[in-house]
């Protein structure tokens, strides 16, 4: 993903960003483990609810909860930072 500026953030980049955010966190049994336990969630289930905005928004919501976690994230991606809490308000309908 070209790196995405905050003011151009659209539904569909939100939930590409989350989606993407979420890949990241899968590559790394640690990362995932970590998410999973905090969030409560079923590995089993991450898939059925993986393209719910609610899930989503809460990915966003974990990565912007740890900085270093988002900073390595968006490196990754080659997404400005700034980027993933306006996905993040527009998920959550607070844009």
């Amino acid at each position: 993903m070209s790196r995405l500026k905050p003011e151009r953030i659209t539904s569909d980049n939100a939930e590409a960003i989350a989606l993407e955010a979420l890949g990241f966190l899968a590559d790394d049994p640690q990362r995932l483990s970590r998410f999973l336990s905090l969030t409560g969630m079923e590995p089993v289930h991450l898939r059925a609810t993986a393209k719910t905005r609610e899930f989503q928004d809460a990915v966003l919501e974990y990565m912007l909860g740890d900085e270093s976690l988002l900073l390595m994230f968006c490196q990754d991606a080659g997404i400005d930072p700034m980027a993933i809490a306006s996905a993040h308000a527009l998920l959550n309908g607070n844009r």
